[in-house]
């Protein structure tokens, strides 16, 4: 009888170990004084997701429910974005791959799994450049832009973007987050996302995208890239995944999700969680 019930109580245990934990909301100081929100849940090695351009750190839910289950989760509210504070200065790509840096070392996590997508993407580069990659264990990139040099059709349409946030930004918005899903979403999400995405002021909407079709050169950050890297992106990003296999060949692990959009970890959240595992089970322990 004893040992019946020794064994129901591990299996409640281990089943519960297994629930999706709600997520603590957390913030610090930056070294400029910036307050930065972060959502934090889990325990395990740390996994830290960066949303993309003017997109909160809820934008990885799927993630957060799934992977905190076995992993320290943290997702964050970049500077001007969620609700992290919303100052008129620092949006570069460098000063925001600091503010990452500064949360890693404010959490104290060891060799973290840093995972950024569409803007956050050059902005882990722009972290490995200053930072290097002796304190991460791999990079994760998703569906972002990176290039020697922007094409000029890229730089036409990041160009009407920030025409268009300063003559209608709630127009831009619902155009632009509506664009990010091949697959159905609710109504009701995708207004919280056009919600969240206006909440970022228009003017710092624009210089964020100036600043990112501003970088020239991804050099430095491709010399000290010496970990694994996983690129999972959709058809339109396809340039970047051949660039990115001409800079780090076996380095990186490139993974095609035809049929969904931009934020296809929301599209195909299985997909994107099962890649992702297998990207982290393959890492050294």
């Amino acid at each position: 009888m004893k040992t019946r019930v020794a064994v129901v109580l591990l299996w409640v245990l281990s089943a519960s170990s297994l629930v999706a934990q709600p997520a603590k909301s957390e913030s610090f100081k930056t070294s400029d004084g910036i307050r930065i929100h972060y959502l934090e849940v889990g325990s395990g090695r740390p996994i830290v997701f960066i949303p993309g351009w003017t997109m909160p750190a809820w934008i990885w839910q799927q993630q957060i429910d799934e992977f905190s289950k076995k992993y320290h989760v943290i997702a964050v509210d970049p500077r001007s974005q969620g609700e992290s504070d919303k100052p008129p200065y620092g949006h570069l790509p460098e000063t925001r791959a600091r503010d990452y840096k500064e949360l890693v070392d404010h959490l104290v996590l060891k060799r973290p799994v840093l995972v950024g997508w569409s803007m956050g993407c050059g902005e882990l580069m722009k972290y490995v450049e200053q930072f290097g990659s002796e304190n991460i264990d791999g990079l994760v990139l998703v569906d972002g832009f990176l290039w020697d040099e922007p094409s000029p059709e890229m730089f036409g349409m990041m160009s009407g973007w920030m025409n268009q946030l300063q003559q209608d930004r709630q127009k831009q918005a619902d155009g632009f987050i509506r664009s990010m899903f091949k697959k159905p979403q609710t109504e009701d999400y995708l207004k919280r996302v056009i919600d969240a995405s206006t909440q970022v002021p228009a003017d710092t909407a624009a210089v964020l995208i100036y600043n990112m079709i501003a970088v020239k050169d991804f050099s430095d950050g491709f010399a000290k890239m010496n970990r694994p890297m996983l690129f999972t992106y959709q058809p339109a990003t396809q340039p970047t995944a051949d660039f990115l296999k001409s800079k780090l060949g076996d380095k990186v692990r490139l993974e095609r999700f035809d049929g969904d959009g931009h934020a296809l970890f929301v599209d195909d959240p299985e997909r994107f969680n099962r890649v992702l595992e297998e990207f982290l089970q393959r890492l050294p322990k």
